[in-house]
């Protein structure tokens, strides 16, 4: 606890602790926005870098929780069906972590975060084409693959042009949340091996980053409970209004920092 200390004194820890059970809550609803609610709480009160290397081993643990709840198959098929985007993203994940050290992301920021909330707001206005207009295919997936792994490695955040690339080929509900639970789970595999190399994740930040998993996972297995009763149409409007959401949020950091 002393180390944990040493970067969060006990009010500022109690409070990383409820942001942690309040992202477990969404994400067992929506199925991400986890290291978002994650960043745009703690690091209003703790270095970036703190921040992200505290969202690592929650993000990994509920990822796993999250697939793994659908079964080992369905988990293997669709690391097959999504192979092309975990390979780019993943590789892109790597490189792009070893960026955070030294590149300043308030640009990349804006531009995700406008990208992001463009892209839901035109969702919900009813112009956009209908959900699986859109076809998946192996080009798509290098593309929003590199982009979801290039953004993950460089904020810890890679829900939302992954959410929109699974919404914009209509994935329904249960695929949906099986998807981002693979996606996300190998992903911070990736981002936990990136930030050891990075330095961001270290033996002064990592008891923290252990600290905050119990309140993730209640509060995971509390938003789950209440995601089971929600409809595919109804599961789309909140994941829409989640990606406006995260979009705002990512705009927010990308001005104020």
């Amino acid at each position: 606890m002393d180390m944990i200390f040493a970067i969060l004194p006990l009010h500022l820890f109690l409070i990383a602790l409820a942001i942690a059970f309040v992202a477990g809550v969404i994400k067992g609803i929506v199925g991400f926005a986890m290291p978002m609610i994650f960043l745009s709480g703690l690091s209003s009160f703790t270095a970036p870098d703190a921040a992200l290397a505290a969202l690592i081993v929650p993000t990994l643990v509920t990822n796993g929780m999250q697939a793994f709840r659908f079964g080992l198959h369905e988990v293997g098929a669709t690391i097959v069906r999504f192979r092309y985007f975990l390979i780019v993203g993943g590789i892109t994940i790597l490189g792009a972590a070893q960026l955070v050290p030294v590149m300043p992301t308030q640009i990349l920021l804006l531009a995700i975060g406008l990208a992001v909330t463009g892209f839901a707001l035109w969702q919900i206005s009813g112009v956009a084409p209908p959900p699986g207009s859109v076809i998946q295919s192996r080009k798509l997936d290098v593309l929003f693959g590199a982009f979801s792994g290039f953004v993950g490695g460089i904020s810890g955040i890679w829900g939302p042009p992954t959410v929109a690339y699974l919404t914009v080929i209509g994935t329904e509900k249960r695929q949906q949340m099986l998807a981002q639970g693979v996606i996300y789970g190998l992903g911070a595999v990736l981002l936990l091996v990136g930030h050891l190399k990075s330095g961001v994740l270290n033996t002064t930040t990592a008891p923290l980053s252990f600290a905050v998993l119990p309140p993730a996972i209640l509060g995971m297995w509390l938003g789950g409970r209440v995601s089971d009763k929600f409809d595919q149409a109804l599961f789309r409007k909140i994941t829409l209004w989640a990606l406006i959401f995260g979009g705002l949020n990512l705009l927010r950091r990308g001005v104020f920092g």
